[in-house]
C-alpha cells in the first residue's frame, strides 16, 4: 500500500502537470500552428531536455538515488553525500551550459539538419535562450531524488506544474501586450527552471536536507557514483540518439517536426502519469529492500508496480489506437492547426499508442538493474535498440515518410522490454512477478480490448458531432467516460483488478 500510495501521489501531481501541459500545447498550437515559429520552438525546447535525460531523471539520478537510499537506510551520512553530489553536478552543468552557448548552431544542426534559412536561425536563437534550463532542472532533479528517497513525493511531483502555469501565463501576457508569442514562451523556459529548483530546494531543506552551494571536492563516494553513472550516461545517450534520429528524419518533411511533437505530448500523458510515477517510487523502494535483504518485499513491490502499470496503461494504449484523430482534433485543431495536421498527428499517435505499454514496462524493469547499481547491462540493451531504431527510421523513411520515426520508436521500445526481461531472469525470485500478477495481466488485456471494441461501436454513430465546433468537446467527453466505465465494468466482471486495492492506496495517500 505504501508503494501504491506513492504512485498515486506522484501520479496525481503528474496528471495535473500533464493536463496543464495540454492547455499549454493547445494554446501554442493555436497561435503558432505547425509553422516556422513552432518548429523552431520544438527544436530549441527539446535540446535542454535531451541533456536533461542525462542529469535529471536520467543517468545521474539512476545512479544517485540507489546510493543515497542505501545511505539513508543505513544512516551513513546521506546529507554529506548529497551535498558533494550537488556541488559536483552544479559544476559540470555550468561548464556544459557555457560550451553549449558557443556551439549552439552545431547542436541545432545535429538534431534538425533539414532546417535552413529563417527556421534554422530562429531555432539557434531560441536554443541559446532555453539551454540554461538544464542547469536549474537538473539540480532540481537531484533535490527531487533526495525527497523521493526519503518518501516525500509531493513537492518533487508538483514542481513541473510550475513550468506549465508559467507557460500559460506567458502566452496570456504576450497576447495581452502584443508580444511575439514564440519569444515569450522561450524566455519562460529558464524562468520556470529557477522556480522549479526553488520549490524542491525549500522542500528538501524542510525535510532535513539543506543542500547549499560549496566548492566541489573529489571523494571516494563520488568516484563510485561516477563509475556507476558512466554506463547510465551512455544508456541515456543511446536513448537520445534514438530521439535525434527520429527528429532528423522528420526535419526533411514539411511540418513533421510539429506533428511528431504533438503526438508525443499526447502519449506522454499516460506515460508520465503511470510510467514515470512508478519508476520514481519503485527505484528507492527496491534499493531499500535490497539493502535490508528483503527479497519477498522487493518481489511484492515489483509485482504491484507492474500490475498498476498495466491497469492504467493498457486501456490508454487501446484508446490511443482506436480514436487517435478524434483526440487530436478536439485537443489541437483550432486557429493555425488544421484538419490536415490532425490527421497526420493522429497517425503518429496511433503508432505511439502501440508502444505505450512497452515504454511503461521499461520503467518497471529498469529499477531491477539500477537498484543493484548495475547500469552496464541496460546500456548494452540500449545499444541494440538504438541500432534497430536507426535502421527502421532511416530505412523506411524514403518509402513511408515521417511516420517511419514513430514506427522505429515503438518497435525499439518493445525490443528493449524483451531484453530487460530476459536479462532479469538471473536475479532470482525478486525479479519474478508473483502469482497474483500472473492471474491478472491477461484479464487486464482482455478488458482493455473489450473496451476498445465498445468505443469503436459507438464512435462511428457519433462521428457527425466531432465536426461540430460546439459539440465535439461534449462528444469526446462522453466517449472517454464511456471508455472508462466500460473498462471498469469488464475488468470487475473478469477479475482484472480489485477496487479495494485502489481505495486503500488512495486512503494511504490522503
Amino acid at each position: 500500500m505504501k508503494l501504491l500510495s506513492g504512485v498515486f501521489t506522484v501520479g496525481f501531481w503528474t496528471l495535473a502537470s500533464r493536463i496543464l501541459g495540454f492547455v499549454r500545447d493547445v494554446l501554442i498550437a493555436g497561435y503558432l500552428g505547425t509553422g516556422v515559429g513552432h518548429q523552431a520552438f520544438v527544436a530549441a525546447f527539446t535540446l535542454p531536455n535531451l541533456f536533461r535525460r542525462f542529469f535529471a531523471e536520467g543517468a545521474f539520478n539512476m545512479a544517485f538515488v540507489p546510493m543515497f537510499s542505501k545511505k539513508l537506510e543505513a544512516d551513513e551520512d546521506p546529507l554529506g553525500f548529497a551535498r558533494d553530489a550537488f556541488a559536483a553536478l552544479g559544476t559540470i552543468l555550468i561548464i556544459l551550459t557555457v560550451i553549449a552557448q558557443l556551439i549552439m548552431p552545431w547542436l541545432i544542426w545535429a538534431q534538425v539538419s533539414g532546417f535552413d534559412g529563417e527556421k534554422f536561425d530562429l531555432a539557434v536563437a531560441f536554443g541559446r535562450i532555453a539551454f540554461p534550463y538544464i542547469f536549474f532542472i537538473s539540480l532540481a532533479a537531484l533535490l527531487s531524488g533526495v525527497l523521493n528517497s526519503a518518501g516525500r513525493f509531493a513537492a518533487a511531483a508538483a514542481a513541473p506544474v510550475l513550468l506549465n502555469l508559467l507557460f500559460i501565463g506567458a502566452i496570456g501576457l504576450a497576447v495581452l501586450m502584443g508580444w511575439d508569442i514564440g519569444y515569450a514562451i522561450i524566455w519562460t523556459v529558464p524562468v520556470a527552471g529557477v522556480a522549479q529548483m526553488a520549490l524542491v530546494w525549500v522542500a528538501a531543506k524542510r525535510a532535513g536536507f539543506p543542500l547549499v552551494p560549496r566548492r566541489p571536492r573529489w571523494t571516494p563516494e563520488l568516484k563510485r557514483l561516477v563509475l556507476i553513472a558512466g554506463p547510465a550516461v551512455l544508456t541515456g545517450g543511446v536513448v537520445q540518439i534514438n530521439l535525434i534520429v527520429g527528429r532528423q528524419v522528420a526535419s526533411y518533411y514539411d511540418n513533421a517536426i510539429s506533428w511528431l511533437y504533438n503526438a508525443d505530448r499526447l502519449y506522454q500523458l499516460p506515460l508520465g502519469v503511470v510510467g514515470i510515477a512508478i519508476g520514481i517510487v519503485l527505484l528507492p523502494e527496491l534499493s531499500r529492500r535490497l539493502k535490508a535483504a528483503d527479497h519477498t518485499g522487493g518481489r511484492e513491490a515489483l509485482s504491484r508496480a507492474a500490475e498498476m502499470a498495466l491497469i492504467l496503461t493498457l486501456p490508454s494504449a487501446v484508446a490511443l489506437v482506436v480514436m487517435p484523430v478524434e483526440l487530436v482534433s478536439v485537443l489541437f485543431e483550432r486557429g493555425a492547426f488544421t484538419s490536415k495536421d490532425s490527421e497526420a498527428t493522429g497517425f503518429a499517435v496511433m503508432i505511439y499508442g502501440l508502444g505505450l505499454p512497452a515504454f511503461v514496462m521499461q520503467k518497471v524493469q529498469q529499477p531491477l538493474f539500477f537498484a543493484r547499481e548495475n547500469t552496464k547491462t541496460p546500456f548494452h540493451y540500449a545499444i541494440v535498440a538504438m541500432i534497430l531504431n536507426a535502421v527502421i527510421a532511416i530505412g523506411l523513411s524514403p518509402f513511408i515518410g515521417y511516420i517511419a520515426a514513430a514506427i522505429a520508436t515503438t518497435t525499439s521500445a518493445w525490443i528493449m522490454v524483451l531484453l530487460l526481461w530476459f536479462g532479469s531472469r538471473s536475479m532470482g525470485d525478486v525479479a519474478r512477478f508473483d502469482t497474483r500478477y500472473h492471474t491478472r495481466w491477461w484479464r487486464i488485456l482482455i478488458a482493455s480490448l473489450l473496451m476498445g471494441g465498445a468505443i469503436l461501436a459507438v464512435k462511428h454513430p457519433m462521428a457527425a458531432f466531432f465536426d461540430m465546433n460546439g459539440w465535439r468537446y461534449l462528444a469526446m467527453t462522453i466517449l472517454i467516460l464511456f471508455g472508462i466505465a466500460t473498462f471498469a465494468i469488464f475488468a470487475q466482471l473478469i477479475g482484472a483488478f480489485n477496487i479495494r486495492d485502489f481505495k486503500a492506496a488512495v486512503k494511504g495517500r490522503a
